[in-house]
Order: C-alpha cells, then sequence, then structure tokens
C-alpha cells in the first residue's frame, strides 16, 4: 500500500538493481538533479541521495566511501570527509546540513527514485 505522499509521487525507471555495484555508489541523472544510487548488503537494500555535496560545492557524494557509524549507514564525501545518512542525508557531522534524500522502489529488478510534483 502506498502512502499518500508516494501516490503524488513521479516514478523515475533508473537502472537495473545489478547496475549499481555492491557497497558503492553511482550517481544517476534525473532531469536536472544529480542523484547518487547506494546498493548496500547482500539483499541489496538501495538509497539515494542529492549526489551535491554541500561542503565542497561539487557532485561527489557517489564516489564515496560507504561505512556505518554505530548502526547508521553512511557514506562520507570523497573531498572533505563529512558524513551523509544514506537513509535521510543528514549530516553527521553538522546538524544543520543535510542533503536531499529520494525514496526508491524496486520492480522487477529494476531501481525506481520517486521524485515529488
Amino acid at each position: 500500500m502506498q502512502t499518500a505522499q508516494q501516490q503524488d509521487m513521479t516514478w523515475h525507471d533508473i537502472c537495473a538493481l545489478n547496475d549499481i555495484p555492491k557497497n558503492s555508489g553511482v550517481a544517476a541523472l534525473v532531469g536536472d538533479q544529480q542523484i547518487a544510487l547506494f546498493s548496500i548488503g547482500k539483499e541489496a537494500q538501495v538509497f539515494a541521495i542529492g549526489n551535491y555535496d554541500p561542503f565542497s560545492n561539487a557532485n561527489v557524494l557517489a564516489r564515496g566511501i560507504v561505512g556505518s557509524i554505530g548502526d547508521t549507514i553512511v557514506v562520507a564525501s570523497p573531498i572533505y570527509k563529512q558524513h551523509f545518512e544514506l537513509a535521510t542525508g543528514q549530516c553527521v557531522e553538522d546538524e544543520t546540513v543535510s542533503v536531499e534524500s529520494y525514496a526508491i522502489r524496486i520492480d522487477n529488478n529494476r531501481v525506481f527514485i520517486g521524485l515529488t510534483a
């Protein structure tokens, strides 16, 4: 069952699930938005956040190193090493900074990103 917010989304077919390397990231361009996609773990849990690193002013988060801080899965920016939570886009080191996070749907081994209208 979809939530009301998910019903208002436009879903974009991005790639096959196997196109995203395990425990790593890739970048996708949806309209004019660069999005970083990450496939984590053996069960292929997929996350999508904005690719733009607000600290370095560069689209590089898809190239960051994936890891965890406690139970939180994060990506470390490859430039200045700030950590962003993959589930929410929140910066771990600076609570006033976050990047956009996106809804993900996997259907028939295809990865879809939901964008609000």
